[in-house]
């Protein structure tokens, strides 16, 4: 664990108010991901509040061979998968297109970025592009549009910084189908952004 997972749990343990408040702000947008991606929207919320009551029952035996975060992470997948009662669901690779369906894998190089860059594109970032409002909203429009797995294998990688494998473990797919599911993402949200450069709407 880091430095600050130690010095986070040894508050936990303490029975700081301040330090669950921490642990919330912290990992309550990734835990709600890997829910959403099991179970979908309708329980991905009572799902990640009853992994809160296992965490805080649990605490006292975290065996510190892992982070915080995946021990949440982990804590979070498997309530979800309960929840399901060993009723998978499948995968589904073909879903509804973006609002402005896609632009062709032919776009990118091999490490994901632009072969040529929009116009006006911000150091090949949407970082500086995020500032705006109108493209906020625009690109949660976006989000919203994936299909739950979609949009949380690119939550997770995107915002909450996991490897690949971890997100395999989590959710239980295979690497291919983690690849397909985040590069589709990626394809529309990327559309969306060029669209927005080029036109300034949605």
């Amino acid at each position: 664990m880091s430095g600050n997972d130690v010095e986070l749990l040894t508050r936990l343990l303490a029975g700081e108010q301040q330090a669950f408040r921490e642990l919330v702000a912290t990992y309550q947008g990734a835990m709600r991901a890997v829910a959403y991606a099991i179970v979908g929207s309708r329980n991905a919320d009572e799902v990640v509040q009853d992994a809160w009551l296992a965490v805080v029952r649990n605490l006292e035996g975290f065996q510190q061979r892992s982070s915080l975060k995946t021990w949440l992470l982990t804590i979070t997948a498997n309530t979800a998968k309960t929840r399901l009662k060993h009723n998978r669901r499948e995968v589904l690779l073909d879903d509804l297109p973006g609002p402005h369906g896609s632009v062709g894998g032919e776009r990118f190089a091999a490490d994901g970025h632009w072969q040529t860059p929009p116009n006006a594109w911000h150091e090949d970032s949407p970082e500086a592009l995020l500032s705006e409002e109108e493209l906020r909203q625009c690109l949660e429009k976006t989000l919203a549009s994936l299909s739950e797995m979609q949009a949380s294998v690119l939550l997770l990688r995107e915002r909450q910084g996991l490897e690949l494998e971890e997100i395999c473990n989590l959710l239980e797919l295979s690497l291919s189908n983690v690849r397909v599911l985040l590069h589709r993402a990626r394809l529309k949200v990327f559309a969306t952004l060029e669209h927005f450069e080029e036109t300034g709407q949605c």
